[in-house]
């Protein structure tokens, strides 16, 4: 079993659901990542998502982007995200981490590369934001190959056929994305996002995780209580960017446990 399926299986035991974090590696610096984790994992996340820097971020909103453009500027790479989930797995060895990001810079690494590198550093989950499901078939089969699921995003605007299609293509867990925009953006109707997840359930063999627009613990709190994971990203990369380096994993930290102690009242 996956360290993803383990984690849900884990959570689903309790009686609780899954919160993942995402920031973007290299913001606001390269050596603040592995410190963010380690705190963000002692605040309560369950499974980490780490952005890979992009310069051309479509699905994301100001705050993420401007989280890109930081990281581009100190010069990081996919090869140092992936140094720094190597450095990650020398003190925690159970933490599902998911890499999220764009096309262009696993294309120019390229496909089997990126699956074997990845796996080496102990990558548990891919998730590529444009690459629609039959464009990610030859992905998905050399991360499949090498044990590494991969993630999905879905829609409000997803039909049925294609909603079946990537149910029956994930592994891992299916994100669904619970506003029209980028991240970040909108006013989320907690009523709309539950009749989806429940669309998606009917098709869907892995957890289903509701990301975009959760600023705050009562958001959280009442999604957990409809979805299997929830996802926060603008909110602390907001908070990142309002703290000084030094500040970053005491702050991470402090709001996941927000977060956390938000969702488990849910349950």
């Amino acid at each position: 079993m996956s360290r993803i399926a383990s984690t849900f299986a884990h959570l689903s035991g309790l009686n609780r659901k899954a919160l993942i974090p995402f920031f973007t590696v290299g913001d606001p610096l390269l050596e603040s990542a592995v410190p963010t984790m380690q705190a963000l994992v002692s605040g309560g996340a369950d499974i980490l998502e780490l952005g890979i820097p992009f310069s051309d971020p479509m699905a994301d909103g100001p705050t993420i982007q401007r989280a890109s453009e930081r990281a581009l500027q100190n010069g990081v790479t996919l090869t140092d995200v992936l140094a720094v989930v190597t450095e990650f797995r020398q003190t925690d060895g159970m933490t599902p981490v998911v890499l999220m990001g764009y096309a262009n810079p696993i294309e120019r690494l390229g496909l089997d590369a990126f699956a074997l590198q990845a796996r080496a550093a102990g990558v548990d989950g891919v998730l590529v934001v444009d690459y629609p499901p039959l464009e990610a078939r030859h992905l998905k089969a050399a991360l499949t190959l090498v044990g590494i699921d991969t993630i999905f995003l879905l829609s409000p605007t997803t039909t049925e056929q294609r909603m079946r299609e990537i149910a029956q293509l994930a592994t891992g867990y299916l994100y669904y994305v619970s506003l029209r925009g980028v991240t970040g953006a909108g006013h989320l109707e907690v009523e709309a996002v539950a009749t989806q997840v429940a669309r998606i359930r009917s098709y869907a063999k892995v957890p289903v995780g509701v990301g975009f627009g959760i600023r705050d613990g009562a958001t959280a709190r009442r999604l957990s209580e409809v979805a299997d994971a929830v996802v926060v990203g603008s909110r602390l990369v907001e908070e990142i960017e309002a703290s000084t380096p030094t500040e970053v994993p005491r702050r991470a930290e402090a709001l996941m446990r927000q977060f956390r102690l938000a969702m488990d009242g849910a349950q």
